[in-house]
């Protein structure tokens, strides 16, 4: 049975997004999707997951909606599903940028540029182009040259931009993001704060990977999703690992949670290191009493000890 994942969003007021939700969730549920859906007041965001006749079902009926019967899907084929089950959830906002005063994407946004564009105009030496994504997205791949905001979460795009915003007066600046939903916010508060020339890849990283004539050229590495498939390949041309495995430093796109639960840190690793630290980020995780890992492989004290002694440390009981 073929499966494909939906990506999409559109900002669009709704005036009821409450009901809208659980209506939402019980028709996605008879329908036989999973996924992540996210509803309010400013509109809608989600990826889902199904066979084809489901999404095909799916799209045919979000387009007979008023509210989104424009609305653009990304389509990715799959194996299966890429979620476990299926959530729809009200938000006060689909997107967060934590703003006093936030910014309406239908009001004001950044230009739109199509791959082809972004691809050209990313290479004018007056260009600096900017990830709008998490720190550990942009870890595992981003485009040649990008800026890495030092952020953990999206909301902190702000505070960094502000305190870095030397870097960028004269320039023009692109945007990009998984889909495109956070490029659309964060460039309009880019030209709120006074910057002119700013733009955004249409679609985001996903469209560009799939667009014909660009084949994903310039992008290193893969691009995180969130989802059971963690990852994507983008450039069709060249694939240049930049991610690096958390302990050795080697060369690695396989990313891990970390092993105790009460941290879950996601960190870049090779099966043989996870084995190796026991999928542990610190020494405080491996040796932690919930440590996952050591409760999935069955591992004895004496074992722990062994493996601890490995790596030039010891089990210490508290």
């Amino acid at each position: 049975m073929d499966y494909r994942v939906l990506l999409y969003y559109k900002y669009v007021p709704i005036e009821d997004p409450e009901t809208l939700t659980k209506e939402h969730l019980k028709f996605c549920k008879e329908l036989g999707l999973k996924g992540r859906i996210h509803i309010g007041a400013e509109g809608i965001n989600g990826t889902v997951s199904g066979t084809v006749e489901q999404t095909d079902a799916y799209m045919a009926a979000m387009r007979e909606h008023p509210l989104f019967s424009d609305m653009v899907f990304k389509i990715d084929e799959a194996e299966g599903h890429a979620f476990k089950k299926m959530h729809v959830r009200h938000r006060k906002q689909i997107v967060n940028l934590s703003l006093e005063e936030d910014v309406n994407p239908n009001e004001l946004t950044g230009n739109y540029l199509e791959p082809k564009e972004f691809f050209e105009k990313m290479q004018d030496h007056n260009t600096i182009v900017i990830d709008v994504r998490n720190d550990y997205e942009y870890d595992l791949g981003h485009f040649r040259g990008a800026v890495r905001p030092d952020v953990k979460t999206f909301r902190d795009t702000p505070e960094w931009f502000r305190k870095n915003k030397d870097k960028f007066e004269g320039k023009t600046i692109l945007t990009y993001c998984t889909g495109g939903i956070r490029c659309e916010k964060f460039s309009g508060w880019l030209k709120r704060e006074g910057f002119e020339d700013v733009h955004q890849l249409h679609g985001g990283i996903v469209t560009y990977g799939k667009d014909p004539e660009v084949k994903g050229q310039l992008w290193d590495g893969k691009c995180y999703v969130f989802d059971e498939r963690i990852s994507v390949p983008v450039n069709q041309v060249e694939h240049v690992i930049v991610a690096r495995d958390y302990f050795d430093g080697q060369p690695c796109e396989r990313y891990v949670n970390c092993a105790n639960p009460e941290c879950n840190k996601q960190i870049i690793c090779s099966e043989e290191n996870e084995h190796k630290y026991l999928r542990g980020c610190t020494h405080e995780c491996r040796v932690h009493p919930r440590n996952l890992y050591v409760k999935e492989h069955g591992l004895t004290e004496a074992q722990i000890k062994e493996r601890l002694a490995a790596i030039g440390e010891e089990l210490v009981h508290a």
